[in-house]
């Protein structure tokens, strides 16, 4: 098996379902040019599987845009409106791997992740951060991601100018994703 296409050693072949209790989609955009707004995402349901090598393995996921928090109920009901993500209209947000490399000890998982209607492909600088048993006997794998995106491309485009010049909300938005999965029988 060569390196690109190896599994870690703890990584065991089969079907894991993220936990989502234990699993979480943050972000990061700019704001009025100066400070950083962060919120989160709940993953409300998604799958794992791992083949045989990472040319086999793949990854689903679910969100629930209903669900941003930025710690701000203000910014949090406008966000959720038609203006931003629009939750009545887009209920759910998905991600479907198409490849998974490796690179070195890291992965990179390339898939379709819609938001708002709208599907681009993305990269997913992801670690593996192994394996352990839990006090109900289940085996559980924990993973980290990152991405930056540009919200333009997901059709959120609604901001404000600023009277000394620039933009409310920048258009790159950073995404941070951990994840733990429990194997499956």
């Amino acid at each position: 098996m060569s390196t690109a296409t190896a599994l870690p050693t703890d990584l065991v072949a089969g079907t894991w379902t993220i936990d989502a209790s234990h699993s979480e989609a943050g972000f990061s955009v700019r704001h009025a040019g100066i400070s950083k707004v962060r919120g989160s995402v709940a993953i409300t349901e998604g799958t794992i599987v791992v083949g045989e090598d990472l040319t086999v393995t793949s990854v689903t996921a679910t969100l629930d845009p209903s669900t941003i928090s930025t710690g701000d109920a203000g910014r949090d009901g406008h966000l959720k409106s038609a203006d931003f993500f629009d939750v009545e209209q887009f209920a759910t947000w998905t991600f479907a791997s198409t490849s998974v490399t490796a690179t070195g000890n890291d992965y990179v998982i390339v898939g379709d992740l819609t938001i708002h209607g709208v599907t681009k492909s993305i990269e997913l600088e992801t670690e593996f951060n192994g394996t352990a048993v839990d006090p109900y006997n289940n085996l559980r794998a924990g993973f980290s991601a990152s991405t930056t995106i540009s919200r333009k491309e997901f059709g959120l485009t609604w901001n404000a100018a600023l009277e000394a010049g620039g933009v409310l909300v920048s258009d790159k938005v950073v995404i941070s994703i951990d994840i733990a999965a429990i194997k499956q029988a």
